[in-house]
């Protein structure tokens, strides 16, 4: 419920801004990615983009961009997470067959090591 009201309390005052924002930013603009071009050819006659629509799209991208490096940088970060599960589940098949060969019930003095692997979220 409180994400719920947080969402809310962000979300529509970041919509309302962006609506004012190109409200406030609809002039036409040429837009053009090759630097040698003279002056005299950008003033010719074309299809212009929204100011606003431009920019939204570069904000998306470098939203777009940031998430994929930090994925690549969190990489190292998953895969030892990965290690550390498999050696917590392997460590528990083995904790279960040494009490079964011995004959303690689960609820024994072992069990604090299980205690300890759910306090650290293995």
């Amino acid at each position: 419920m409180v994400r719920r009201i947080i969402g809310w309390v962000v979300l529509v005052p970041l919509c309302v801004v962006l609506i004012v924002f190109a409200l406030a930013n609809r002039q036409l603009i040429v837009l053009n990615f090759n630097p040698f071009v003279s002056a005299e050819q950008l003033s010719a006659p074309g299809y212009g983009v929204p100011l606003f629509l431009v920019l939204y799209i570069v904000l998306l991208l470098g939203v777009m961009l940031g998430g994929v490096a930090s994925w690549f940088a969190q990489g190292v970060h998953r895969v030892r997470g990965r290690h550390w599960r498999r050696e917590a589940a392997t460590l528990s098949h083995e904790l279960e067959a040494l009490r079964k060969t011995h004959g303690q019930p689960a609820g024994h003095g072992l069990s604090e090591v299980d205690d300890l692997m759910d306090l650290r979220g293995l």
